[in-house]
């Protein structure tokens, strides 16, 4: 028995690991694959995913391993916005995704969470009290609590018959780590060029010796499943390139298309979803590792309040009616990026009109904080526009604000000292420090804001909605 058992062991399984372990909830990662992906599919970090790292006192160990590129961030569909990006961390973080997987994992690790490889989910039965689940090796386990994180062919989806509509492939790209013979200019030169024309291909160095090289497929594969042959590769990049440059001794090769899929719902009883599982699109602008990691951070405080007892009524439906429209509004993000990037007079004469109005601050700004994730705003019924947002890091008389936020507690940050947390101490912190300006500034776990005011009782009804009814 373990109160919350997830099932995927990739970067949202292990982000809500984590996350879930902060609050000394028992956790099991159950994860089919009996050694960890080679596979590098996503490459970068946006901005409000490094402010969660940030948060939690992570960010260091993947600054240490990833490359920031400022210019990264500013841009949509490959145009430039002259916008800036009201963040500390106003980059995209290069990492591979082998590295982010990694280190999330080693995070879990360190906080406790069990993790068991070469184990595949095949059956779930829930009832009131939990869920029964069943291993392909005839193993039966039960768990409080599932939430399957196993990408965007879940068995867990597919066992509580969750229908997953949207738009089928229509295109599919290969995707391979090669070695090469051809010279690294030559390679860099060829690869500019034929992106002039072809903005789905590309090829550069992986970091591990090898190249990474992306290529349109000649078809959208009957069974995509199944990797693709090198020589498949090979000719992909002849037809595109006009030669393979070599290629040879593949680390690993796959295949990905632009299917744009979400689930009708993300919860059935003491089963959730998140991350792949529940949402699938397009790989452009870099939203789906980065999707997966906020989803984890949405659910896992909601559900350690549900396995800890203090949860308020409805606060584990609130990780439905906030991360699914946000899911609905990357799905049609990417959807158009898709439009922005195809050869066709059409999508061409529509990108060179955005192109023109990308210089506009307002639409720059808007557009850089959907691709970012800054410009989230959860519908939370109030009026005032910072709240539902993320809160920014900010500078107090000793650290930072991030810095407080290491434990996945709520925070109340109070200039004038004068708001009272009795009765929600273990629930939340108080910092005293007038960096948050006159009003009193209540701040969730997954950094977004829950209240703003002067009125202490007020504050008080919104402690009790977001973090249950005060102790006695």
């Amino acid at each position: 028995m373990t109160e919350v058992m997830i099932v995927g062991g990739g970067p949202t399984g292990m982000m809500l690991a984590g996350e879930l372990r902060l609050h000394g909830i028992e956790v099991t990662v159950i994860e089919k694959d009996a050694e960890p992906s080679p596979l590098v599919r996503s490459l970068g970090l946006q901005p409000r995913s490094v402010e969660l790292l940030d948060q939690r006192g992570l960010l260091d160990r993947f600054l240490a391993a990833g490359t920031p590129y400022p210019d990264g961030v500013r841009n949509f569909a490959g145009i430039p916005a002259s916008a800036g990006v009201d963040t500390a961390g106003a980059y995209l973080l290069g990492i591979p995704q082998s590295i982010t997987d990694h280190l999330l994992a080693e995070h879990a690790g360190e906080r406790g969470a069990v993790v068991r490889r070469g184990a595949e989910v095949v059956g779930l039965d829930t009832d009131a009290d939990g869920v029964s689940v069943a291993l392909a090796d005839g193993e039966r386990l039960r768990a409080g609590w599932v939430v399957g994180c196993d990408g965007g062919r879940s068995m867990v989806r597919r066992l509580l018959d969750i229908g997953f509509p949207g738009e089928p492939a229509q295109t599919e790209w290969l995707l391979g780590e090669v070695a090469v013979t051809t010279p690294a200019d030559e390679i860099a030169a060829i690869s500019d060029e034929v992106r002039r024309t072809h903005r789905g291909f590309g090829i550069g160095p992986s970091g591990s010796g090898g190249y990474r090289a992306v290529v349109p497929a000649a078809s959208v594969a009957e069974d995509r499943a199944t990797p693709p042959t090198l020589d498949e590769f090979r000719t992909q990049l002849r037809a595109y390139a006009g030669t393979d440059f070599g290629a040879h001794a593949p680390r690993w090769l796959s295949r990905f298309t632009d299917a744009t899929r979400l689930a009708d719902t993300y919860r059935r009883g003491r089963v959730f979803l998140a991350g792949d599982a529940a949402h699938v699109h397009p790989p452009l602008g870099g939203q789906g590792l980065n999707l997966g990691i906020q989803d984890a951070v949405n659910l896992g405080w909601k559900l350690a309040a549900a396995v800890a007892g203090w949860a308020p009524a409805g606060l584990l439906d609130t990780y439905e009616s906030e991360r699914r429209p946000v899911a609905a509004g990357v799905l049609s993000l990417t959807r158009a990026q898709s439009v922005l990037i195809a050869p066709e007079p059409g999508p061409q004469a529509v990108r060179r009109l955005l192109t023109e109005l990308m210089a506009f601050d307002d639409v720059g700004s808007y557009l850089i904080g959907r691709v970012t994730g800054l410009g989230i705003r959860y519908d939370l019924g109030a009026a005032d526009p910072r709240v539902g947002m993320r809160q920014r890091d900010l500078p107090l008389a000793e650290g930072r604000l991030y810095d407080r936020m290491h434990a996945g507690r709520g925070l109340l940050l109070d200039a004038g000292g004068a708001m009272s947390l009795q009765g929600w101490e273990d629930r939340v912190d108080g910092v005293d420090d007038p960096a948050g300006g006159p009003e009193a500034v209540l701040v969730r776990p997954d950094g977004y804001v829950a209240w703003v005011g002067t009125d202490p009782v007020d504050l008080r009804e919104h402690l009790t909605q977001w973090f249950g009814a005060p102790s006695i």
